[in-house]
């Protein structure tokens, strides 16, 4: 089929500060929220302390050109919300995941994963899961001052982990 890697992994509950864009491109949107957030906890000199995941919120409609993507970060018990932002417990959950190296080449995974999927021995869980996108360099989109980057080496250099969510 293909030579993709995947990995059964538990994600434990999380605790995020999340972020919405909505519109033709709302990715830049929900990360610039998220930065913004991150300035006001200081912690844009600390990224590594952080896990960072993404996904489509609302999925994009046939006929509309927008969408919506939420972005998130994790944080501790001590944080609380604020202007765009606001704090959830994510229950946590299993998934089938795989490495995407490059920003280009998402959407071949997201397909080789599902295609995987529906031939392995896992069932989609009862209670449907988010898919994620976890971006496991989030510093090449974020400059030391606090700016989104936005450009073909920072789109050709991110790293993600894709998870797909699934059950025994």
């Amino acid at each position: 089929m293909n030579d993709l890697t995947i990995r059964i992994v538990k994600l434990e509950p999380l605790r995020v500060a999340t972020a919405l864009g909505f519109g033709p491109s709302p990715e830049p949107l929900a990360w610039e929220k998220i930065i913004g957030f991150l300035k006001t906890q200081d912690w844009l000199g600390d990224l590594e302390s952080h896990r960072f995941f993404g996904f489509n919120n609302p999925n994009p409609s046939p006929g509309s050109p927008n969408y919506g993507y939420e972005q998130w970060v994790t944080v501790g018990p001590e944080v609380e919300a604020g202007d765009d932002i606001k704090i959830i417990d994510f229950p946590g959950g299993t998934y089938a995941v795989a490495r995407c190296e490059g920003l280009a080449d998402i959407g071949k995974i997201w397909k080789q994963l599902v295609t995987w999927h529906e031939d392995s021995p896992y069932e989609k869980p009862p209670n449907f899961y988010k898919c994620l996108e976890e971006v496991l360099n989030p510093g090449v989109f974020i400059t030391p001052e606090g700016d989104f980057i936005e450009t073909e080496a920072a789109y050709n250099g991110v790293i993600f982990d894709l998870y797909l969510p699934v059950a025994e």
